[in-house]
């Protein structure tokens, strides 16, 4: 049975990555993946699996920036049942890259989170973007429209 506490605290688990990721606050970020979470992130590598590989991608993100990167969430949508949760959303990445390009582009993610000793840990988390079939074009710079 869900428990409104308990999707309330993973909702506001995925507010407080959108803050960390705004501060540049990898602990924070590494502090709630499973030590063996699988991830199938937006940029290369297509999957990695620990928690060494999220530092070593935040490190070169982060890096990677001038100015940002700016991170608010959109959408929020989650359940839980027992020890197991899961949220999806949109978020929203904006700022200006080392090299001078500006980010502004719309994600999909869906995150996957275990209780572990009274502890909700990401075990699982994918990222993606549209494309249109044609182009073969990734749609990022429109918000998504209202989840039906």
């Amino acid at each position: 049975m869900t428990s409104a506490d308990d999707v309330r605290e993973i909702e506001n688990l995925v507010r407080e990555r959108a803050d960390a990721v705004g501060l540049r606050q990898s602990e924070v970020l590494l502090s709630r993946e499973h030590p063996d979470v699988l991830r199938f992130p937006l940029l290369p590598p297509t999957a990695a699996r620990g928690r060494a590989s999220t530092a070593a991608a935040l490190s070169a993100w982060f890096t990677g920036y001038a100015d940002g990167p700016g991170y608010t969430v959109h959408d929020i949508e989650a359940d839980v049942v027992g020890d197991l949760a899961w949220c999806a959303f949109f978020y929203h990445v904006t700022g200006v890259l080392a090299s001078g390009d500006e980010v502004d582009m719309w994600v999909r993610s869906s995150l996957v989170y275990r209780r572990i000793d009274g502890v909700w840990q990401i075990v699982h988390s994918h990222e993606s973007v549209p494309f249109d079939a044609g182009t073969g074009q990734a749609l990022i710079s429109e918000p998504p429209p209202p989840i039906a």
